[in-house]
């Protein structure tokens, strides 16, 4: 959530980061939720002052008359304050709940669009690989290698659903490993997080647990959610504490299962392992001062592109436009992998991105920091080091040979014991 003090000082801005993003908020009925709350909050507290000098005076030599009208007063003074208290808090509700809806400030160099196309690139890695066969993608080498079973999936739990097979298992937790190894070496603390959530804590992330726009699956009778990413529950972990300030910036990377709903995701580049309902992720998140925010949220870019030129995965870094960022962030980058087999040349497909989410989540989960001059509001940083299922195509499809089987890129090897997965015989 933004400063909502600032509804009215940053109003035309406010306004018109939400067009830029695409978004429909109805910023003046927040503010006049804003105004009608202020106006019962000094209401209430008039009528607390009132209560207080009615119970003043009944301490007074009074007369039978006296004391009787002071205790009617008394009544009245207490049914008033607690029907607007009802209202105030009913009122609270709703703008809490509406004011959420505002996104937060995006970056000025973020370029402004709505569409994938608006999205600036800022540079590439490695060259897409100029096969001297027919490339297959990677549902097609999947199946010639009894790697991956989407129709028993389809048959116990539904579609976009999987099982991973032989080498598959050993790659998707070399994958896991190796991106571990890498973001230990940069001074990440290793985590391993619950795969469930409470809603407030998703909300305060800026995930919708409920409603037609939510893309995470929520729990019956409980107020728990299915994780979309580590970030919520890496992002939660702090949630209400003050942190000392020498001890940031701090640092996270977090295993879990994600589910999505990925509700309206459909078309030729979301078959596969491209958009499912369940895969397995490792997730950045790191808190610190703001004004270290931005050269962190570079870093992160770097870890990234480390992560993937390691895997000999050509890519390239995109600076995501104003309609594609997210409620809560500020700044994202993206990675996008050359994949060969989208469409009959290839193309980029998203396999990472980071985002600056500056102190808009640690609002909403009250992570403070505290030193010298103070506690202020801590910024909150994320990114994806591996989401699997998307590195596995990028894997198998750059590394695709002419008999059909997958190359292992030379440092992913240790972690899998093999360096080609072929057919068996």
């Amino acid at each position: 959530m933004i400063d909502l003090k600032e509804l009215h000082s940053r109003y035309d801005e406010i306004k018109e980061n939400i067009a830029n993003r695409g978004m429909t908020v109805d910023l003046d009925g927040i503010m006049r939720m804003q105004e009608r709350r202020s106006t019962l909050i000094r209401e209430a507290e008039d009528l607390r002052k009132q209560r207080n000098e009615n119970t003043r005076q009944m301490k007074q030599k009074l007369t039978p008359e006296q004391r009787s009208g002071l205790i009617e007063a008394g009544k009245q003074l207490k049914n008033q304050i607690a029907e607007i208290e009802q209202e105030l808090a009913s009122r609270e509700d709703e703008f809490f709940s509406e004011a959420s809806l505002i996104p937060n400030f995006a970056h000025p160099d973020a370029p402004v669009g709505k569409e994938e196309k608006d999205n600036l690139e800022l540079r590439r890695w490695g060259t897409p690989r100029a096969f001297d066969f027919s490339p297959r993608d990677h549902i097609e080498l999947s199946d010639a290698l009894d790697l991956i079973d989407f129709d028993a999936a389809v048959k116990v739990t539904g579609t976009k659903f999987y099982y991973l097979m032989n080498e598959a298992v050993i790659l998707e937790l070399a994958l896991q490993r190796y991106a571990l190894d890498i973001l230990r070496d940069h001074g990440f603390q290793l985590m391993m997080t619950p795969d469930m959530a409470k809603q407030s804590v998703a909300a305060g992330i800026g995930y919708q647990p409920r409603g037609q726009e939510s893309n995470i699956y929520t729990v019956e009778d409980t107020d728990l959610c299915l994780v979309g990413t580590a970030e919520i529950t890496l992002g939660g972990y702090h949630a209400n504490e003050i942190i000392d300030e020498k001890k940031l910036p701090v640092r996270y990377a977090g295993i879990s299962h994600c589910f999505r709903k990925e509700a309206g995701a459909a078309g030729q580049y979301s078959k596969g392992l491209y958009r499912v309902h369940q895969f397995s992720k490792v997730e950045m998140l790191a808190l610190c001062a703001p004004e270290d925010s931005q050269k962190l949220h570079q870093e992160m870019v770097e870890i990234e592109e480390e992560i993937f030129q390691g895997l000999e995965v050509p890519y390239r870094v995109v600076d995501t436009c104003t309609g594609d960022l997210g409620a809560p962030a500020y700044r994202k980058f993206d990675l996008e992998a050359w994949m060969p087999g989208r469409g009959e040349h290839g193309g980029w497909g998203e396999i990472t991105s980071t985002s600056n989410c500056t102190d808009y989540q640690a609002r909403n989960l009250q992570i403070r920091s505290k030193g010298a001059s103070g506690t202020s509001l801590v910024h909150i940083l994320n990114g994806t080091a591996v989401a699997v299922s998307r590195a596995y195509i990028s894997l198998l499809e750059n590394h695709q040979q002419a008999d059909g089987s997958i190359r292992i890129p030379e440092k992913l090897v240790p972690y899998t014991g093999f360096k080609e997965i072929s057919r068996k015989s």
